[in-house]
């Protein structure tokens, strides 16, 4: 699992220069978890890791080129990866 987030960091680093590679991690970090604890709380069973990784590449490669466009809409992952004075807090 580890290399399959550092993988997706790496990947999403490569798709938007504003990002250091920690940030990237943190990202990709707070997507996997974000998704499979979603699914968790839903009741869903749980389809793997290849599931989850399946799912946060498809978000990297949709939103990656713009993911600080996402942050602004999504208050709750800005304030998880950049608290309140917009810089890495991982």
């Amino acid at each position: 699992m580890q290399d399959a987030i550092e993988s997706l960091a790496k990947e999403l680093k490569e798709m938007n220069d504003d990002l250091s590679l920690i940030e990237a991690r943190s990202w990709v970090e707070l997507l996997w978890e974000d998704f499979e604890a979603t699914r968790a709380k839903a009741g869903r069973k749980y389809e793997g890791a290849e599931t989850t990784h399946k799912i946060v590449k498809h978000w990297v490669q949709q939103y990656g080129a713009n993911i600080k466009e996402f942050a602004e809409r999504h208050p709750k992952y800005k304030k998880l990866i950049y608290g309140n004075d917009d810089k890495p807090i991982h």
